[in-house]
This record gives structure tokens, sequence and C-alpha cells, in this order.
């Protein structure tokens, strides 16, 4: 595991343990090397001096064949991890019953050499297996010998994703497929935020081989790649410097390196620092090619790489590991030639671990097969025909059981686990660091479980997926945007349109002294706004899409393609969001109002309609008023007939009334006592309904009388086409294109126009003289000529899908995202309301042109009003006839032959209809209103003689005699 996350690994500053304690690393001179050693030598000596080894002397050998270059510090680091592996493997037992025999080919890091050297081994030494090569390349050769002659071929340094690891195959990678670190790269760019990313890897297998996986990962999470770079060893500097000067120019400011460090990575920066690509908005990330081997580096190769960000490969700690650590500095220094200009690494890197664990499960695996017992090989790969350079190859014995025993028994190695079940190690967890000084910290871990997190671990459940601070380039712990404005020298050249009407939204003023010109007007208020809401300094040149006499070089469409041609890096002014457009360039969010409409000429309305008074209320509206109106004046007449005179008379009179009450309500012009408490409920609800209908037809017929006086010539492009108008569009606007292919407008009928003056007088004159019927614009521009001419025009008929103006840059700009951002904030604040009201003034005529239907009353909106008077009459008329049906229950009588006192039920079966109507048609004299003026009228006209009075419930005599007063 390393380190603790807090401790930065500074080379500088790193620990030696020693006998002697905790001793700073720093360089060192020719004699300080020379007395460390023997310090070193004398201490740890004599632990080791007994386990030298103790090997069976009847163990049978098994020769194995090693392919490096040792010439190298990687190789010769490597070869020392692999004799320590056989030193520390035997020197533990003499119990072994094999012993592998290493057969070290040496050559120079070429094909050729590899090949010739896996030839050898398996030609004339007849080995049982093959440790290496170094490179992929190499590799994918070699391992193809060993498929021929069933030879296992273990590799602790080929990482390329591209070897291909057949099942059935003989060849092993003891390491971690480059792939497995494309998830994690991918992850740091999202959690950063960064759009864009450039990949700069070397030409070569291994170069090549992790870069489509990578290509996906960041694709995936939405990340584009704009620009690839390919660099190759035999590349001069000259060469590597032209090729970054072109990744200085592009925009994009994030870099994934690809490579190893010797010779092409340590190439590769030393020009980067030079040319001044380390500083302040760059990223730079390398992959675990150069990562794993920091450890190898001297601190002033680290300080060349300030503010990287590095994979390596995740290492978990383990006192097996840091004792073979120690033992290793002092192997390692000690064979080291003092007058080698490379200084020793100061730790071992992940491929000596691997090579380290690789000699351990080749050795183990050897001791479970008969390896060394059995007569090698069979000469010409066991094929009778078998010619050619390789065809005396022989077929091992033994391989396939050593292949079947290194795959099947994994072990605890000082890498971790070291498995080889799938035919290569399957570890995917990473370390991330940061390159500060002459040294590094770690920043945090990806592990396959977890992803990126600071810890590697998850607490309660929770994990966080950021990394600690990390100093980029240029020294400031500020994340970079991860783009930049090119930095050649010239700032964003803008293409604005030359407009030569509606030049409020945007116009080219000229300087006749020098010939300079000075663009203003909506567009640019709008677009000066949202520069001054973008979180950095945008420098910025706007120039004139014109031709040598200064008019427009071409249409809106020629100069959005400008920008996908790459001769302007955006484009101002009033472009409108096209689907078409879109397929070249990106467009910003809108900042105008969207669709189209049309602009049509006002007409007065008819001089005379007599019937005007009829339009405030739809015909419908008039029909059920009407029928309420009857119905209210029926309702009442039953409530009163029985109890009222005045509801009383001959059926011509009463028909009449039921009319001329219903009606007079209208204007509350009825002068009819009521008597009915239900009839006064009925009419003070119906009254009430009355009042809101009068109420709204009066201001309905007022509004018709004197505001619409004013009509549309027309409403909709229907009847234009219909009437074979003429239609309008403004000069070069996509308009023209919309009307042919979504409204079908024949070509012989359209009409192009250039300012709002030649607006007016078309449609003034007229299809008949010459104009159009109605001119279609985008809002914008109809608001702006309505600002102007807004007597007799108006904009009328429904508006299409339009969306508005946007600011035009080049496909995949990261501009894009933070221009809509800054449109958002202007467009949401009070700012934006002043520039709209600059530009359009206060005019409120443009829906000046609606339908003069659209204001009529109807019953939908005010079905609610009839409910409740309908509702309340029926209420009335329910408890009046079950009142009155109680009543002339009582007064029916039963002929029938039996005797005794009859129920209701009898008397309801006795009902007769027309007996119930003609008690319906008789005064209800038991009503308060007829017993008043009954009591009222005796003892005003009348004295009754008190003999005469009878008594209590007896029936008056016939013959009383009645005296006047």
């Amino acid at each position: 595991m390393g380190l603790p996350a807090s401790e930065p690994r500074h080379h500088e500053f790193f620990l030696e343990r020693t006998t002697l304690g905790f001793q700073p690393r720093r360089r060192r001179t020719e004699m300080q090397l020379l007395v460390g050693f023997l310090l070193v030598l004398i201490s740890s000596s004599l632990p080791h001096l007994c386990s030298s080894s103790a090997v069976n002397p009847s163990a049978t050998d098994v020769k194995v064949g090693l392919i490096l270059d040792s010439e190298k510090l990687g190789g010769r680091n490597i070869g020392l991890c692999v004799d320590m592996a056989m030193e520390d493997f035997y020197s533990n037992s003499s119990s072994h019953s094999k012993r592998l025999v290493l057969q070290r080919r040496p050559y120079n890091s070429d094909m050729v050499g590899a090949v010739s050297a896996a030839t050898d081994l398996l030609e004339n030494v007849e080995v049982e297996a093959i440790l290496g090569p170094r490179s992929s390349g190499e590799a994918e050769f070699v391992a193809k010998l060993g498929d021929r002659a069933r030879v296992p071929v273990i590799s602790f340094t080929a990482t390329s994703p591209s070897l291909s690891l057949d099942k059935d195959g003989y060849f092993l990678r003891a390491a971690q497929s480059d792939a497995n670190q494309v998830d994690a790269i991918a992850d740091i760019v999202k959690a950063y935020g960064w759009g864009e990313v450039v990949l700069v890897y070397e030409g070569s297998e291994f170069g090549r081989g992790m870069i489509p996986y990578l290509t996906d990962a960041l694709q995936q999470m939405n990340v584009k790649v704009p620009s690839r770079s390919i660099l190759a060893n035999s590349q001069s500097e000259d060469q590597i410097k032209e090729e970054l000067y072109r990744l200085k120019g592009m925009q994009t400011r994030v870099f994934v390196v690809h490579m190893g460090w010797a010779p092409l990575g340590r190439r590769l920066f030393k020009l980067v620092r030079e040319l001044e690509m380390l500083t302040d908005g760059y990223v730079w990330i390398v992959t675990n090619g150069i990562g794993n081997q920091l450890v190898s580096l001297n601190p002033s190769e680290i300080a060349s790489m300030e503010g990287v960000l590095g994979l390596t490969t995740f290492v978990p700690k383990s006192e097996k590991l840091d004792d073979f650590k120690v033992r290793w500095r002092q192997r390692i220094w000690s064979k080291s030639n003092l007058t080698h200009v490379e200084e020793p690494p100061w730790d071992p890197d992940i491929f000596c671990l691997w090579a380290y664990d690789t000699v351990w499960a080749l050795a183990s695996a050897v001791e479970r097969t008969e390896a060394g017992n059995i007569k090698h090989h069979q000469r010409g790969n066991g094929r009778s025909n078998s010619t050619g350079v390789f065809g005396n190859l022989g077929v091992s014995s033994t391989g396939p059981s050593i292949l079947h025993e290194m795959r099947r028994n994994p072990l605890q190695g000082l890498s971790g686990d070291f498995d080889l079940r799938n035919g290569q190690l399957t570890t995917e967890d990473f370390e991330i660091l940061n390159l500060i000084g002459r040294g590094e910290k770690r920043v945090g871990f990806w592990k396959k479980a977890t992803g990126l997190s600071r810890t590697g671990k998850v607490d309660g459940g929770q994990k966080d997926s950021s990394l600690k601070t990390v100093n980029w380039p240029g020294g400031t712990t500020a994340t970079p945007r991860g783009w930049e404005i090119p930095t050649s020298g010239k700032k964003l050249i803008i293409g604005v349109p030359v407009k030569l009407a509606f030049t409020e939204f945007l116009k080219i003023q000229r300087n006749p002294t020098d010939g300079s010109t000075a663009v203003e007007g909506y567009c640019i208020d709008v677009f000066n706004m949202v520069l001054q809401n973008m979180p950095y300094y945008l420098p910025h040149k706007f120039v004139p899409f014109e031709d040598a006499e200064g008019k427009p070089n071409g249409t809106y469409n020629e100069l959005v393609y400008q920008v996908f041609l790459g001769n302007f890096d955006a484009v101002v002014g009033d472009t409108t969001i096209r689907a078409s457009r879109t397929k070249y360039v990106d467009f910003t969010l809108p900042y105008t109002e969207t669709g189209v409409s049309m602009i049509v000429r006002m007409k007065a309305g008819r001089k005379s309609n007599p019937f005007i008074f009829l339009k405030p209320m739809t015909a419908q509206l008039w029909v059920v008023s009407g029928v309420f109106f009857v119905w209210t004046g029926l309702v009442v007449w039953i409530l009163e007939h029985r109890i009222n005179d005045e509801f009383r008379g001959p059926p011509l009179k009463q028909f009449g009334l039921v009319y001329y009450f219903a009606f007079s309500t209208m204007v509350f012009a009825h002068r009819e006592k009521l008597q009915s408490n239900l009839s006064r409920v009925v009419v003070i609800v119906w009254v009430f309904v009355v009042l809101i209908l009068t109420q709204s037809y009066t201001a309905s017929l007022t509004s018709m009388l004197t505001v619409q006086q004013l009509q549309p010539t027309v409403t909709d492009i229907q009847t234009l086409l219909r009437n074979g108008e003429s239609i309008g569009y403004q000069n070069g606007s996509f308009v023209r294109d919309m009307l042919i292919d979504q409204l079908n407008v024949p070509k012989n009928k359209l009409k192009a126009y250039n300012s709002p003056e030649e607006y007016a007088d078309a449609l003034t004159n007229g299809s008949k003289n010459g104009g159009v019927g109605a001119i279609f614009d985008e809002i914008p521009l109809i608001k702006l000529f309505l600002a102007k001419y807004c007597d007799g025009f108006a904009m009328v008929g429904p508006v299409y899908r339009a969306e508005g103006f946007g600011f035009v840059f080049p496909k995949g700009s990261p501009l894009v995202s933070d221009v809509s951002r800054a449109i958002l904030n202007v467009t949401e604040g009070d700012k934006m309301m002043e520039i709209n009201k600059a530009l359009f003034g206060n005019q409120t005529c443009v829906n000046a042109g609606r339908k003069v239907e659209s204001d009529r009353l109807s019953v939908t909106r005010l079905w609610g009003l009839f409910l409740l008077t309908g509702t309340t009459s029926l209420m009335a008329l329910l408890v009046f006839f079950l009142r009155f049906f109680y009543n002339y229950l009582k007064t029916v009588k039963v002929e029938d032959t039996f005797t005794g006192p009859t129920t209701w039920l009898q008397r309801v079966k006795a009902v007769r209809m027309n007996t119930m109507l003609k008690h319906f048609d008789q005064k209800d004299m038991s009503s308060h209103t007829f017993r008043n003026t009954r009591e009222g009228g005796s003892r005003r006209d009348m004295r009754i003689h008190p003999l005469s009075i009878p008594n209590s419930g007896e029936e008056p005599p016939h013959d009383i005699v009645i005296a006047s007063a």
C-alpha cells in the first residue's frame, strides 16, 4: 500500500530502512555511495550467510529461457529481481525435486533479436518455458513460436491489450493489461468535468494497443477526443516540437500520455516544459506506462513533470515486500557501477515485482510436473513434412502440464494476488499520484469495486468520489477548465452578418479615415452582456461577412458554414437556430423569443351592422338564455297560481303573464307582488343571474362598438392560398424555405423584401396592386416592425415553430456550454428587459389582430350561472308539489262499500288527474293570503249575532240570520 496518504513520496526525502536507522535519500557522490554500500553490506550480509543455496543435490534441472535486455537499467533491475526470486525460492528448503536453470539470452530490444533468441532456446537448448521478452510486439511473435513448440511463454512486461490471449494458447501475461486502466482515466476526466481530451501516445504495439479501449471509455462519459498525436522514438526533437506546437494551437488543454519513460517520455516532457505547456490551464495525465516507472526516475526527471497526474499500479503493503525492498536496495547498489551515468532506482518497480512472482509461480508449477525427467522434444513440430526456418522446432512433452499448473495455482506474491487463471493478472487497482517538485504525493485511488476515491475504502456504505487537492501545472490548485482560446496570439474571430435592413439588430459603422469598422446593435448588446456573465475573459474581434463593396458576402447559411470551414471562430448576429445548420456547427441557447408568424394589414369594420347587438353572445348562449327566461316565468306562475290573484284569470292572460314576468326581469321591471317564499327565492337567484348576463353583455358590446373597429384582412395562410394572394418574406431569411417546404406555398407567390418600409408598402398595396397579402417573419423582427408601424398592421395567425436567435460556434466547442449558461443568467435578469425595451419600445399592438369572435360570450364561460338558477328552480318545484299533493290527498274521498276509516294508500289509488288539475286551478283558501283577506273582511263588513255562534265542533245552522252592520 506504500506510505500513508498524508506523506508525500518525495524522492529527495524518502527514508532508507537499514540497521542504522532511517536516513534521508539525497544525491550521492561516489565516496558517499561507497561508504553507504559498505555499511549496508556489513549490516545485511550476516543474516544471509546461512541461507546460501541449500538445494537437494539430486534435484532435476529444468531449463528455462530468459530473454532480457540487460544492457538497459530496466533490464538490469528485472534481472536482479529474477535472481533474487531464484535464491529465495531455493534457499528455504532442500526438499525441492526440481531446480530451474536459467538460460539467459540478451538482445537489443528489437523484433529480430527476440525471435532469434527464442528460436535458439527452443531449437538448441530445448527449454521448458520462456520468460520475456520485454515489449508487446516482440512477445506477440515469441508467443507464436511457443504455440508451435507447446512451450509456455510468460511475459511480465508486455501490457498491450492487443496481445492475443487464446485460452488454448501457450502465452501468459504475468502483468496488468493496459485496458484495465481506461475506466480509471475516464473517471478522472469525468470527475473534473472536462469535455475534450487529446491522446498522445507512441507509435508502437504498446502505444496503439490501448487507444481504442480508452477512446470507447471516454465516449461513454460523453468526452470527445478531437485529436490524437502519435510520436515515435525515431523522431527528432524538431519533429516533436512541431507536433507540440500543433497541440498548443488547439483549444483543448487536457492531454493523456501513453508511452514509456525512456527514451520517448523523457524527451517529450523536456520539450513540453521548454514550450511552456506545463503552465496554468494545462492538464497532463500519464498512464501507468510512465507511472509504473516513477520509482526509477531521479528527482530532476520528476521535476520536469511538475503538476502531472499519473496512474501507477496499486501494490498492497506487506512485511514480505518491505523486507524484499531492503535487500533489493542492498543488491542494486552493490552491483551498480559507480561510474554509470544512470543512478539506480531507490525501489523496485512493479515489473520487478511481477518478475519475482513469475519465477516463484513457475518454480512451484515445475515441482508438480514431470519436467526434466521426460525426453523433451519431438523434432519437426510433430509433423513429418515440416520445413522452413522453424521447421526443426521440437514439441515439448511437459509444456502443457507446466502451463496447466501455472493457470490453476494462484499465489500471494510481492505484488499482491498473483492469479493467472484467465491467462493474465486480473488486478485492476491503481494509485493516482500528483508530481510535485522533485517527488510525488498520492491524491487518490481507483479500484474496480469502489471507483474513484481519496482513500480507496467505503465507510458506512458511502464513498468519496473525488481526489485530494491537486497541484496542477503552474502551481495552482484551482481545477483547470480543460480548454483555452488558442494561444497563437490571435483573438477569437467572430463573423457578423452585414444587414441592409433591420439594422437595429446589427449595424456596422465604418470609419472613413482609417477604414476600420465598429459593430453595434441589439445582438451585440446581448453578446457583450453575456461576456460580462462569463467566468473568464474572452478576447474577440468582430469581422463583417462582406465583399469588396461592403455588401453581404452570402446568405446566412453560407455565413454559418464559414465557421465549419474554420474561417470564423464564431458568429454573432440574428442567426436563427435551424436543424439543417446543426450538422456543421453548434448553437448556444436562444436569446430571443421563438417562432415565425405573419403580419397583415388591418381594415375597418363594417360601418353599419344592424345586428351587431347580437354579436356579444354566441347563438348557443342566446338560445339557452331564452329557455331559462321562459322556464323561470313558468316556475314562478306554478308557485304563485293558487295563492296570488295577480297570477290568476283567463288562460290567455295567464299565458301572457308568464312571458311578461320572465322577460321583465331582464330590465328589472317586474311589478307583480310575490306571495310565496319559494318563488321569491327563485326570483332572487334568477335576478342575480340576469345581472351578470346583462353586465357581461354590456361590456362586450361596448368593446365591439369602440375598441375593435379594425379587423385583419386575413387570419390564416389557408385563406391566402385559397385566394391566390402573394406572400412576402425577408430577403435571405430561412423563412422562404419554411414557406415552401412546410406550408406548401408556390414559389411564384413569394416575394422578398429588405426593410420595414418595404414591408409596409407591400402590405398597403395588397396583392392586387403588386404587393402582398401577408408577410412572414420571425417574431423579434415582427415586433420591431410593429414598433414602427403599429397603426394599421398586426401580427395574426398561428405561431410556427422556430428556435430563435443563437450564437454559432464550431462543432464540439466547449464555449457553447459556458455561453449558454451565461445567456440564461442574462435572459432571466432585469438587464435583458432593459435591452428589449430600448429596441421594441412599449408597443402594444402586437396582438391587435385577434378575431372578434374570440371575445364573444359563450355557454362554456357562464354555465355555472345556469346551473345555479336551474337547481334552485327545481328544488322549489319539488317542495311545492310535495306540499300540494299532501294537501290534495286530504280532500280525496274514497267511495267503497266497506265501513271504517280510510288509509293514505287507498286515497292515493283514488287520485284522478283531471280532479287534481281542477284542484290545482282552485284558490288555496287555507293560504295566508286569502285567509287574511277573509278575516279582515268579516271584521269590517259584518256583525254576527251572538246567539248564532255555533258550539264548538258543530255545523252552523242553515237558517241563521245575518244582519247588516
